[in-house]
């Protein structure tokens, strides 16, 4: 395998032209076609001498998958399955609004948080994305819509602050390259505490957004294996720590699973734990896995929940539901399709 030039920074392309006797503006021509202007072959690149061209097509690649399957939704919701340069697939999701487009996009093949009510943890986990793997989803998702994608999510398969290098990495390429406002990325995590107090320090203008969705220490331990390393005392208190270095608001995300966490004295309890934050608390209301038990609660289960947050002064959101019809909650179309798909 040649070099993989999706992933590399603008610095590191020049000294890839340089390295074939190429002046270093060459570079800064390679880094517009890989990121701005969405090349997938080298020979794409038009502007390039055709000797260069084929140099680096003798010598490099631009890394980009191929999708194995689309499927759309009535709401504009689009859901690809990418495989990947070593065979393996990964997903990621288009969501067009009215005032922004935004995505969603995988860190890992698999991931190992095996969360019990996610269509992803029943895959396992095979590996790491590296950076150009997870900038790929952005550029590929970018091909079918018009409209410039403004907002990115991190909150496809995989944990992202496990992943912590290549996702720093990424976001590094997104702002620089891309053109992506820092203000208009999100990075969700299941509360890997060591990562989030590092993270606090480098003070990014990034979303922080917390997997939370329980509130107690053995319940969430069911919910979310992974979560037995860390109590949820001690992710508030790195989330307080967060909030007070980066002066950034952070989003707890809390997804409502019928009779299980979604009664009154869950919320008043959430209240508590919240209490002083400089906090959002977004509401996902579960969208059903098959083979899963878990359900969704009723509307009027909903409204309480939020009620109870409400009059405890918490800020309180709904996630805006996309993509039902097309299995839009994280590994769903992998693990619908999986049959054709590597997982090891």
């Amino acid at each position: 395998m040649g070099i993989v030039l999706l992933g590399k920074s603008r610095d590191e392309l020049q000294g890839v032209a340089e390295s074939l006797g190429q002046p270093r503006f060459r570079g800064d021509q390679i880094a517009q076609w890989v990121y701005r202007r969405n090349a997938r072959t080298i020979m794409d690149m038009s502007n390039l001498p055709v000797s260069l061209r084929t140099a680096l097509d003798e010598t490099a690649e631009i890394g980009r998958s191929s999708v194995a399957s689309k499927v759309d939704s009535e709401d504009g919701t689009i859901k690809l399955l990418l495989e990947l340069r070593d065979g393996q697939r990964i997903e990621c999701v288009l969501l067009p609004y009215e005032d922004r487009v935004s995505v969603c996009i995988s860190t890992q093949v698999g991931c190992p948080a095996s969360c019990a009510f996610c269509a992803t943890g029943l895959g396992g986990f095979c590996r790491n994305l590296d950076a150009g793997e997870i900038l790929d989803q952005v550029l590929t998702l970018q091909q079918f819509i018009e409209r410039r994608i403004s907002h990115v999510v991190y909150m496809g398969m995989g944990e992202p602050l496990l992943n912590y290098a290549n996702v720093l990495r990424s976001i590094e390429l997104l702002t620089g390259e891309v053109g992506i406002s820092s203000r208009h990325i999100t990075v969700s995590t299941v509360g890997i505490i060591p990562q989030i107090l590092e993270l606090a320090k480098l003070k990014l203008p990034i979303t922080l957004a917390i997997s939370l969705h329980a509130v107690d220490d053995e319940q969430r331990k069911r919910l979310i294996p992974i979560s037995a390393r860390y109590r949820i005392s001690d992710l508030v208190s790195a989330c307080r720590e967060y909030v007070n270095t980066t002066r950034r608001k952070v989003t707890i995300e809390y997804m409502l699973l019928s009779g299980v966490n979604d009664r009154e004295s869950d919320a008043l309890r959430l209240a508590s734990l919240l209490k002083g934050m400089m906090v959002n608390v977004n509401l996902i209301p579960y969208n059903g896995v098959e083979g899963l038990d878990f359900r969704r609660p009723s509307n009027v289960r909903i409204k309480a929940f939020r009620s109870v947050l409400e009059r405890g002064g918490i800020s309180v959101t709904q996630r805006l539901e996309r993509g039902h019809s097309i299995d839009a909650a994280c590994g769903q179309l992998r693990k619908r399709i999986g049959k054709n798909s590597k997982t090891a």
